[in-house]
């Protein structure tokens, strides 16, 4: 055969196959997760150490041999299912074009929109699509219409950076004043719900609280419920980052007794990088602005809260694959594996010279992520060093982490698939750059 005739073969199975893909755009999801046994049962502790289905969880995923990954906490990596789904709507978008865009993709996106929705526990005219929980929290807090100079905002040392940028903002937009406190550490459940009943005390003129359900610098999982309750009782509406914990812990939206949430759909649910949401509770919606004026749509209705311009077609084509292989796995069970897999190292790492495991082992305080610090190395220097001392000789990525009152830390965050051996390398690597063993 010519090489005219091949490129012409060629040509026509490529368009085949796009042409196939094209008119499945939004068909179920093709998990390709069939292998995957039963969901365990039992207890906890009998779910997290079932050997076969977590090592039937972690075929899903192709990861580096060249490192054992511990900063999981960035985003998720998607596993091979959820990979090949967005390769496939990549190429059907490519294929269709503007064609796509004009004819189809609105209804396309209301049903993800409604996948999504049914998965959290909201109504689907409750949740609007973002690129992720930082756009989602910047409108949300940018757009609470309910502050008057004068009133405050009030938020932690723990919550996330853009989130303190976007409360700061307030000041300069609403004309109020903004307070900021620190969460004792070493954190307990009850010490942090005690921390914020004296910093709501200590500042009635309140109006707004910034919460963090798991924190991204130490993994401590805050009793949002209480907090919220707590605000409410003084008049105080509360905006929720739920960044980390929706996909790593097992709840719905209506559990966090909170009007305001932004979500991600890239760390621990698996989409394609560049996707989360936003929720407003149905009575809440003209609490919070029209994004810059948007009149692509109706003032009730929460689309009109968010005016991204053109996204990434294909990245929430993928959406509902992600959130399908999460069910099938089990978000409890994704929980208890997650739990257990942190507790395997920190119970070792615990009696190690001179490190101090910022996160408690207090049930429901915890989720994955831990961090910890060296005694005295506090800078950013210092774990730096640590990071690159455990990287470079072990083999072990880990994250510093910046912002926590009483010095900077490292995160360890383990995913679905980690396993014990993988596990003992970071205890063995620790064990040696704390001192407690020669190495």
């Amino acid at each position: 055969m010519h090489l005219t005739e091949t490129l012409t073969s060629d040509r026509r199975s490529i368009l085949k196959g796009l042409a196939a893909a094209a008119v499945a755009s939004l068909a179920t999801p093709a998990i390709a997760a069939e292998a995957l046994p039963p969901q365990p049962t039992g207890t906890a502790a009998a779910i997290a150490t079932d050997k076969a289905y977590w090592t039937a969880v972690k075929g899903l995923y192709a990861v580096t041999p060249d490192v054992v990954n511990f900063e999981n906490g960035y985003w998720g990596i998607m596993p091979e299912p959820v990979r090949r789904e967005f390769i496939r709507q990549s190429d059907m978008i490519n294929y269709q074009n503007t064609y796509y865009a004009r004819q189809r993709a609105g209804a396309d996106f209301e049903a993800v929109r409604a996948k999504v929705a049914e998965a959290v526990g909201a109504a689907p005219d409750e949740i609007a699509l973002t690129r992720g929980a930082t756009e989602a929290l910047q409108l949300l807090i940018g757009g609470y219409n309910r502050l008057k100079p004068g009133d405050g905002v009030l938020y932690a040392d723990l919550d996330y950076d853009s989130m303190q940028y976007a409360m700061n903002a307030l000041k300069g937009r609403r004309g109020v004043e903004v307070v900021k406190f620190d969460v004792p550490e070493p954190a307990t459940r009850q010490a942090v719900l005690d921390a914020y009943a004296r910093a709501i005390e200590a500042n009635p003129k309140t109006r707004l609280l910034l919460l963090t359900h798991v924190s991204h610098r130490t993994g401590f999982v805050m009793p949002i419920a209480d907090i919220a309750r707590m605000a409410k009782a003084k008049g105080i509406d509360t905006i929720v980052d739920a960044a980390h914990s929706w996909g790593q812990m097992d709840f719905k939206v209506g559990e966090l007794e909170a009007d305001f949430v932004g979500f991600n759909l890239h760390k621990w649910i698996g989409a394609p990088l560049g996707v989360g949401f936003l929720y407003i509770r149905k009575d809440r919606l003209a609490d919070i602005d029209r994004d810059m004026g948007d009149e692509d749509f109706a003032e009730t209705d929460i689309r009109s809260r968010v005016h991204t311009g053109t996204v990434n077609f294909a990245t929430v084509l993928t959406v509902p694959t992600a959130v399908v292989l999460h069910q099938q796995i089990g978000a409890a069970a994704k929980q208890a594996r997650l739990r257990y897999l942190r507790d395997y190292w920190v119970s070792r790492a615990r009696g190690f010279k001179d490190i101090e495991i910022l996160t408690p082992d207090e049930v429901g305080s915890y989720g994955a992520i831990t961090s910890f610090r060296l005694a005295g190395k506090t800078s950013k220097a210092d774990n730096d060093a640590t990071v690159v001392k455990l990287r470079d000789s072990h083999k072990v990525m880990t994250v510093r982490r910046a912002g926590v009152a009483k010095g900077q830390c490292i995160r360890v965050t383990p995913a679905l698939f980690t396993d014990e051996a993988d596990l003992d390398r970071l205890v063995e690597a620790l064990a040696v750059v704390t001192g407690t063993k020669t190495g």
